[in-house]
This record gives structure tokens, C-alpha cells and sequence, in this order.
């Protein structure tokens, strides 16, 4: 049985200082600004996909943990190494250097927003991963 036609993708992720998360996923990451809703700020990342970007009061959010699991944003890109190259030009830190995972056939590295929220850069090892197409 199939499932309604989806359109879009929209991942919302929290903040208490919307202007610093404008500065980084706008000037730093390059993000296009599909959609300004005052207090949430929608960044398309590719056709069809987008990452939301909400203010809210600090006591209505759970922030991400450095010690605990919580939302990873993965960014799949064929260009892992220039990511990384031209953020730590803009002064970002990261978590390792790409590496080779060979547990999930990923080459990747991890990075963190202003907010905490954990942002993997990968690519697949196999171009055909994706096995529903």
C-alpha cells in the first residue's frame, strides 16, 4: 500500500539567539533563505529539503547534549574535503578531520552549530545508495 504523495522536507531545530544562528546558517554555511517567518527561518538545502530554524524561550527547549545522542543535521555531499576546507577558513571548528567510516560506507566529519546541534558532512561510499530509486 503507498503512502501520500510528499512534496517537501522541513527539519525544525531551536534556538534561543535567532541571530546567531542567522550568521551561521547564512553567512557561514551559505545557506539560500527560502522562507522568513519572523521567528523561524527556513534555509532550503537542495530541491525539495529544508532546515528550519525557530527562536523559542530557553524553557521550552531540550538543547542538544556533548555527551549524549540527540538530532544530527547530515548534509550529503560528493565535495566532503572542500566543506571542510572552506568552513575552517571561516573559522569553524570541527569535531575530527573527514575520515572513512567503513561501518556505515560513509567518508564524513561533524561539526556544531551555535546552538550545539550536532551537523555531519558525508558522502556514501556507494554513488547508488540509495536503494528506493
Amino acid at each position: 500500500m503507498s503512502h501520500p504523495a510528499i512534496s517537501d522536507t522541513i527539519t525544525f531545530i531551536y534556538t534561543t539567539d535567532i541571530s546567531k544562528s542567522i550568521g551561521f546558517y547564512e553567512e557561514t554555511l551559505g545557506l539560500p533563505l527560502a522562507l522568513d517567518q519572523g521567528g523561524c527561518r527556513i534555509y532550503r538545502l537542495m530541491e525539495n529539503s529544508y532546515l528550519g530554524v525557530c527562536q523559542r524561550p530557553a524553557e521550552t527547549i531540550q538543547p542538544p547534549s556533548l555527551d549524549r545522542r540527540s538530532v544530527i543535521v547530515t548534509i550529503v555531499s560528493p565535495d566532503v574535503d572542500d566543506w571542510h576546507k572552506r568552513l575552517s577558513a571561516k573559522g569553524v571548528e570541527f569535531e575530527h578531520s573527514p575520515r572513512h567510516n567503513p561501518d556505515y560506507g560513509i567518508y564524513h566529519t561533524f561539526l556544531r552549530d551555535p546552538n550545539g546541534y550536532l551537523i555531519e558532512i558525508q558522502r556514501f561510499d556507494k554513488p547508488d545508495w540509495d536503494v528506493s530509486k
